[in-house]
């Protein structure tokens, strides 16, 4: 392979796994490795600078904005940050910096390395106004709303903090509690468990819906600004941000020279096990500002800092044998069972495999010896297998043919990595897929919680969610912690569900790859339970959003012969397939606000802003999570934020519930007069009179 080849080949590797971080948030290799990479490349354009283009990852800070939020430009690039992962470089580094500086040892200030997201926040009149992510270093998402949430954040400064506009540089991470609960949470709902607390306070952050970043727990500590302010130090700014009342990076150490810098860094690295937070190194800097700026920066580097980052812990170890987990969606996921190791102050003995391409990329074997780390200090993770230490008797890892849980029929998707089990009845999904079927959601039934569902299937009451219909008062009463009145709304929540229009249906049925959004338009299309299920791969393409994979997933679910089953209970039930005089079928309700675009903010009176949302989607409308010049209108309450600001700016027009009432009641009056005034123009009416009758 030529040179020129290598190099493009190790771009686009590069560029693949920027976009699975910053964009999906689904890492697929280690810091370590992803640092190898960029290295490697750097190296090969050092030696071969002819063929450097703008576009080469080495030449830009990684990261783009995402997509859904305001983009913000930066009133001082954020520039990223050099990192080795070895003292030797930082030695290096050193020299580099008394040589320009020319003096025989230099004060550097040392604190820990966060393991999150860089943001810039911005105070003016000592409060909080805008916050944005790093982005690309030059543009980033506005996250203002999110960042709101976090209770460490101070949304107005202390007394001794300047008036005017200040920009403070930081960074948002997630608590090791916080993220050990979110995994939980997450695998028990089967959705893709978060790589790193990074990832996963980046996957808060960049969520549209505030109410989720704040369930989240996040965390903030602060670093620098954008300017010195008028300070001759770092560290004198950071004991300033701190009197100011910002969360400040803590602990912060003055170094005089490279080795009393070294000397810390090895403390901490086996300290930082001990802290509610995670932290892959330590960054270092020239303390004085005007060293700083004699110093400079490269277009993507400061050259007055540098971090160094905890070389990864692993350990060599057994792998016993490999259990296959049936998750809500029907998900078969390999986990590696191995002899117990010690890492990151932890002992660990199992590991997800991901999915069985993993397994074939990496040759493992069910008897091999394996490296095993853990990604971002809290995942375990098989890093590879030693086939060199092979005897022969290791067994290859193949794909189940049936089902682990009840040996129904499995299947692949095209080109899915994921093995997935397609009886709907299959014990390991029947209580998820239960509790997603009354999920708000999906059928809405109140008082049937994972709990609930527990005791009802236990007791064999439950076999799918169709038995659900089939629940007898006077047998219920028998169960432990159901009184009467508990029974009686349960079973009331049942009946009510019946009337659910049949998009919730639709989203109920727990369809691989069908959440609400694919529901509506499948509803919307087809009318009924009954046209869909007869529906072609081909009829099912020809809806807007609706691909390949989502339509075949369809296809199968209901040809499964287990599952026309459940669909027959629901049918016998009276479950609401979709007829056209069904009270709720959303078909009759007018679709008054298409194509109109919604923000909410604030306290709204009497209703909540998700059940607002809601009536908004059902009369046509759309409700986004940022204000931008497409909004049509911002639904404002009490207590509004920034997003109402944002509208002045913009000129998008803000109203309040009473007007959105009104709103709708004028456009419903305005259809009906247009409704009547085109049957007069029928019966010899003119143009004008229907104008000034429009007019009035």
């Amino acid at each position: 392979m030529s040179i020129e080849k290598e190099i493009q080949r190790i771009r686009e590797e590069i560029r693949k796994h920027d976009y699975n971080y910053y964009v999906k948030n689904q890492p697929e290799i280690s810091d370590f490795e992803y640092d190898r990479l960029m290295r490697e490349l750097r190296d090969l354009e050092n030696k071969f600078p002819e063929l450097i283009t703008p576009e080469t990852p080495t030449q830009r800070v990684s990261g783009e904005p995402v997509d859904g939020f305001e983009s913000v430009e930066h009133s001082v690039p954020m520039l990223s940050m050099d990192n080795t992962y070895s003292f030797d470089d930082l030695q290096d580094f050193d020299k580099r910096v008394r040589d320009t500086l020319d003096i025989l040892q230099v004060e550097y200030v040392v604190e820990l390395k966060f393991d999150g997201l860089a943001i810039a926040l911005q105070y003016e009149n000592k409060n909080f106004v805008r916050g944005a992510t790093r982005g690309n270093g030059t543009t980033g998402d506005d996250v203002t709303h999110n960042l709101r949430t976090i209770n460490s954040l101070p949304l107005k400064l202390n007394s001794d903090a300047p008036d005017e506009l200040i920009e403070i540089r930081g960074e948002v991470y997630m608590p090791k509690k916080s993220f050990e609960r979110i995994n939980t949470e997450r695998e028990e709902n089967e959705e893709n468990l978060f790589a790193n607390p990074r990832n996963a306070a980046a996957g808060s952050l960049k969520t549209l819906d505030p109410r989720v970043t704040a369930k989240r727990g996040l965390g903030v500590f602060c670093y620098g600004a954008a300017s010195d302010y008028g300070f001759k130090t770092h560290a004198e700014l950071l004991e300033n941000l701190k009197s100011w009342g910002l969360p400040v990076s803590s602990p912060v150490k003055i170094c005089n020279g490279i080795e009393e810098v070294m000397s810390y860094c090895n403390e901490w690295i086996d300290k930082r096990h001990n802290l509610p937070f995670e932290t892959d190194g330590m960054v270092i800097k020239v303390n004085s500002f005007s060293e700083q700026k004699t110093l400079g920066a490269t277009a993507k580097y400061p050259r007055w800092a540098i971090s160094y980052k905890f070389p990864a812990e692993q350990a060599v170890t057994k792998l016993e044998n490999v259990e296959f987990q049936v998750g809500r969606t029907g998900h078969i996921t390999p986990v590696a069972h191995f002899q117990s190791v010690h890492l990151a102050g932890t002992t660990v003995s199992r590991a997800t495999l991901h999915n069985f391409d993993e397994i074939a990329r990496k040759d493992i074997r069910e008897g091999d010896y394996i490296v095993v780390e853990k990604a971002g200090e809290v995942i375990p993770y098989v890093v590879k297998s030693l086939s060199e230490k092979r005897t022969g008797d290791e067994k290859i890892i193949k794909e189940p043919e049936k089902c682990p849980a009840c040996d129904g029929p499995v299947n692949r998707y095209k080109d899915s990595a994921f093995l997935v089990c397609e009886n709907q009845g299959c014990p390991a999904l029947v209580k998820k897929s239960i509790v997603h079927f009354a999920s708000r959601n999906a059928m809405d039934i109140e008082g049937l919680g994972p709990a609930t569902v527990d005791q009802l299937v236990e007791s064999e009451f439950l076999k799918d969610y169709g038995d659900l219909y089939f629940l007898e008062k006077n047998r219920l009463l028998g169960l432990d912690r159901m009184a009467e009145k508990s029974v009686e709304n349960l079973l009331l929540g049942i009946e009510k569900s019946k009337s659910q229009p049949l998009f919730r249906l639709v989203n109920a049925l727990g369809i691989r790859n069908v959440g609400e959004a694919t529901a509506r338009s499948l509803a919307k299309e087809f009318g009924t339970i009954e046209k869909l299920s007869n529906a072609t791969l081909e009829e099912l393409q020809e809806v807007s959003d609706i691909g390949p994979e989502v339509a075949e997933s369809f296809f199968s679910f209901f040809r499964n012969p287990s599952n026309e089953k459940v669909l027959h209970k629901l049918d016998e039930a009276g479950v609401n397939f979709g007829d056209k005089d069904a009270a709720t079928d959303e078909s009759e309700v007018p679709q008054l606000l298409a194509g109109k675009k919604f923000v909410l903010t604030g306290s709204l009176p009497g209703i909540s802003r998700p059940d607002a949302s809601e009536i908004i989607r059902k009369f046509g409308g759309s409700v986004s999570g940022s204000v931008s010049k497409k909004t049509d209108y911002v639904l404002a309450g009490e207590e509004v934020g920034s997003k109402a600001d944002k509208a002045e700016q913009l000129g998008v027009e803000i109203i309040s519930w009473e007007e959105f009432l009104e709103l709708t009641a004028d456009i419903e009056r305005t259809k009906r007069t247009k409704q009547t005034k085109q049957t007069k123009r029928t019966d010899g009416t003119d143009g004008d009179s229907l104008r000034q009758d429009l007019l009035f």
